[in-house]
């Protein structure tokens, strides 16, 4: 009996430093990535899961376990320059990005790190520039740009069903930070974790903002501390908060188009409130990511009377919903967009071409953020 020819499989070895939230989304998207996109033309590496590092190494071991990594260690060096790993994944507190990145990039790694790069944007420049002169891929785990819903708004706009973009406004909350008993922690401290919301939130928006409305020219901004001081949870000292509760900033992009950004994470009641709107000549498009398979779209035809919104639900028709699931209006989450832009990774890693934010993209979104922040402290209009 004949047997089927086995296709050429382009291994890669993942390594996972930090498996907190990010981690767990990142070792979740490896894990599926093939299945998914078993069917796929587009050529892709396919993911080992190799090693995974946190503290205590313990920690580090039954984690392992759990994500279903062949190895576990403490000691994220080791990581780094072991043999079988190719892709370093750094999902740490972000004051560790900056050193984990360069020293995987010299030991000739792959780099996808999470948002944003680094503390400052020097050091992101710094980031940037070793992995050009290497050689390596990188990827940002800019994951809400792979939804569906947003792709769809965005080749709606390309292809004029709203007109000429005029006007782009957004906002991005949350109220993780929103109580002011919350004890104080690391995010509070620009040693530890660098911009406040903005770092946190506000680069998201910016993503979707550029990806829409094309590159942003100039900018002023304010930001705000709501909550001044925290108390430490261990002694009750009152420790000051060093980075914003809130931005706001007026943008003018480079098309003429003019708007506003706007997060907090001290916003009563929002969980992931990524919301947008583009306004065109003739219509418009806006999404909430609470409810991220809905777009809502908005074009001048036909009679007054009977203009209003169109409701669209992503489904098999809005690429690559369909590789999750055939039936429309059955919904994809969070983590498939994870998986989504671990796929355009790895078809990078097998030479394929498919759209993700690399360092190169991820250092313009964080011009743009520390812009915001260098404006509001100045009091003067940023040009970029």
């Amino acid at each position: 009996m004949a047997t089927k020819a086995k296709k050429i499989r382009h291994e890669v070895g993942i390594g996972i430093i930090g498996t907190g939230f990010m981690g767990k989304a990142h070792a979740l998207a490896f894990g599926a990535v093939r299945a998914v996109f078993a069917d796929s033309v587009v050529p892709m590496a396919v993911p080992r899961l190799e090693m995974i590092c946190d503290t205590p190494e313990q920690r580090a071991i039954d984690k392992a376990d759990q994500f279903g990594f062949s190895r576990a260690t403490g000691d994220w060096h080791q990581l780094v320059n072991d043999a079988r790993v190719d892709v370093v994944c750094i999902t740490t507190p972000n004051r560790l990005h900056h050193e984990m990145a360069l020293a995987a990039i010299a030991a000739g790694k792959h780099v996808y790190c999470e948002k944003p790069l680094a503390l400052t944007l020097e050091q992101a420049r710094q980031m940037e520039q070793a992995a050009r002169e290497a050689g390596v891929q990188t990827c940002v785990g800019y994951n809400y740009l792979f939804n569906p819903a947003y792709l769809h708004a965005k080749r709606l706009i390309e292809e004029g069903e709203i007109g000429t973009v005029v006007h782009f406004r957004g906002w991005v909350d949350e109220d993780y930070q929103a109580d002011p008993d919350l004890p104080w922690t690391w995010r509070a401290n620009i040693a530890e974790a660098g911009l406040g919301a903005l770092g946190d939130l506000g680069c998201h928006l910016v993503s979707m903002a550029c990806g829409l409305a094309g590159p942003i020219d100039s900018l002023i901004a304010d930001c705000q501390i709501i909550h001044p001081t925290r108390k430490l949870a261990d002694s009750g000292e009152r420790r000051p908060v060093e980075n914003e509760d809130t931005a706001t900033a007026l943008v003018r992009f480079a098309n003429g188009a003019h708007g506003s950004l706007g997060t907090s994470r001290s916003a009563w009641g929002r969980k992931n409130r990524l919301t947008w709107e583009v306004h065109g000549t003739h219509g418009m498009v806006c999404f909430d990511q609470e409810r991220m398979n809905e777009l809502r779209l908005y074009r001048n035809r036909g009679p007054v009377a009977e203009q209003g919104f169109t409701t669209i639900l992503s489904g098999p028709s809005h690429p690559p919903f369909a590789a999750f699931c055939p039936a429309p209006g059955h919904q994809i989450g969070f983590n498939d967009l994870k998986v989504m832009e671990a796929a355009a990774f790895l078809s990078r890693l097998a030479g394929g071409d498919l759209p993700l934010t690399d360092f190169a993209g991820a250092l313009e979104f964080e011009r743009i953020i520390h812009a915001i922040d260098v404006a509001a402290r100045s009091g003067e209009r940023q040009h970029l």
